[in-house]
């Protein structure tokens, strides 16, 4: 078998189609979770805890050039090292919502396939001397 029928046998495989079309909606998926959290959540929990934007808190490792404003993307700019460790809370809370959501769908795509009534089980077969008895039987009646 060459390399390039191999190769092409194993890429239209259910298996791996079904793994790129879930990479594809997963990134989608992954865009929409990054919007709420970005959008809706994070303005919410930095307005309980006293601060607009989790993804601006930074601490400055290194000295900042003269005239550079304080700001995180300025700072990256410039060349600053800089801590950020803002980043890091929204994209953990994004993978704790992204989790949570994850979860709830495979809870009810579980949940919808225990509902699904089972098929009645095959009546066994009778065993071989009951068939028997009963051809001599029928036999007997005529």
């Amino acid at each position: 078998m060459s390399f390039m029928k191999e190769f092409r046998e194993f890429a239209v495989k259910g298996n791996v189609i079904d793994l790129a079309v879930g990479v594809i909606i997963g990134g989608a998926f992954g865009k929409i979770v990054d919007s709420v959290v970005n959008d809706l959540i994070m303005p919410v929990v930095g307005l309980i805890f006293g601060k607009l934007d989790f993804s601006n808190l930074f601490v400055v490792l290194g000295t900042a050039p003269d005239g550079t404003p304080h700001t995180l993307e300025a700072l990256r700019k410039a060349g600053v090292p800089v801590f950020a460790y803002g980043n890091f809370i929204t994209v953990a809370v994004n993978f704790i919502i992204l989790a949570f959501i994850i979860f709830l769908m495979i809870k009810q795509i579980n949940r919808l396939k225990r509902e699904a009534p089972a098929e009645a089980p095959a009546p066994e077969a009778p065993a071989e001397e009951v068939v028997l008895l009963r051809e001599i039987r029928d036999s007997l009646k005529r």
